[in-house]
């Protein structure tokens, strides 16, 4: 058995061909896919964060609507960018949202990836500290919000405060029980998905990781997880961790699949250059008839060793175009390869 979600990057475009012309169409219609997914049976809505474009970005508002229109579907990101963030006031509202969903907050973060503009994250008044990159800022803004979780306090209370406070030192609020079991660590490398095994966050893996061995993607991914799953298993941490790979996945069911996906053009991975001396390797899509379909995600060991798969769905098709995708996995093919 496998978890099923989708991931919606949410973009929007002033352009005719698009179902998805601005902001509020992005957003109105995630909470509406959303909801459709769940009505269908799927395991999780998920949603990536781009700051300075045209696409989704700060997650919790939508993140708290979603919790409130729906009962039972996992509410995810993939991912928070850590270096945009502010660990404490990300502590406040990720606690809010997940007690508004019921505990159905899956929180992905990372370091982010290359963003739309220069250094954007200074922007938001944030700076390496001597020494450090802004990667390892990120993984520090992501372990001090890590921590914060824990519900330990830490703030000293006023002696003569506007409200009466509980004995002891103060925590965040709202709390939420629970949910520092549920921050996912995005991985692009196996040395970070080592750091998230070690620390105790769950791991997501994505269409994208640095190219460190030269073989195909779902080879490099299910070696990373492998090495995620040794660094926890040596921490000696008492749960179980989760495990997401995202994948670009269309069954060609009708004339509308075939026009949009059915031309081929990516069945082998890519390779590229995030900036002058970083080398990835970016993971094929699969569009195929059903039964083509499952044999090719067979050979796929990244998907076999995870727990929770990430349909990437193109959300400027709309919501009913993108209901129907995601049902026609859950009902061609999940059941054929033991997802369902």
């Amino acid at each position: 058995m496998k978890k099923i979600g989708f991931l919606s990057f949410g973009h929007w475009t002033p352009s005719p061909q698009s179902e998805t012309q601005s902001a509020a169409d992005a957003l109105l219609q995630s909470i509406d896919l959303a909801v459709e997914a769940e009505r269908l049976g799927m395991d999780g809505a998920y949603f990536r964060v781009h700051h300075f474009a045209r696409q989704l970005a700060s997650p919790f508002p939508l993140l708290a609507a979603v919790g409130a229109k729906t009962r039972k579907i996992e509410i995810g990101t993939a991912v928070i960018d850590m270096r945009y963030e502010n660990p404490h006031y990300m502590a406040e509202d990720a606690g809010a949202a997940d007690l508004i969903a019921g505990g159905r907050l899956q929180l992905g973060i990372s370091r982010g990836s290359p963003e739309q503009v220069i250094d954007g994250w200074r922007y938001f008044g944030y700076r390496p500290r001597e020494g450090e990159d802004d990667a390892e800022m990120g993984r520090r803004h992501a372990e001090e919000f890590f921590e914060l979780l824990r519900g330990k306090g830490f703030a000293r209370p006023n002696p003569r405060p506007m409200f009466p406070n509980p004995p002891g030192l103060l925590r965040l609020e709202p709390f939420s029980e629970g949910l520092h079991d549920r921050i996912w660590w995005g991985a692009a490398t196996n040395a970070t998905a080592a750091w998230a095994g070690k620390l105790g966050m769950n791991l997501q893996t994505s269409t994208l990781k640095f190219d460190e061995t030269g073989e195909p993607l779902h080879i490099q991914q299910a070696a990373q997880i492998r090495a995620f799953r040794t660094a926890w298993k040596a921490a000696g941490h008492a749960r179980t961790p989760r495990v997401s790979v995202s994948r670009s996945i269309f069954a060609l069911i009708d004339d509308r699949d075939r026009a949009y996906f059915g031309r081929g053009g990516q069945e082998e991975d890519k390779i590229g250059f995030l900036d002058e001396t970083t080398r990835a390797i970016f993971g094929r899509s699969y569009a195929a008839e059903p039964d083509d379909l499952i044999e090719q995600l067979r050979e796929d060991e990244a998907i076999a060793e995870s727990d929770t798969l990430l349909l990437t769905v193109p959300n400027q098709l709309g919501v009913a175009y993108n209901a129907h995708v995601m049902e026609a996995i859950l009902t061609t093919v999940a059941p054929a390869l033991g997802w369902r």
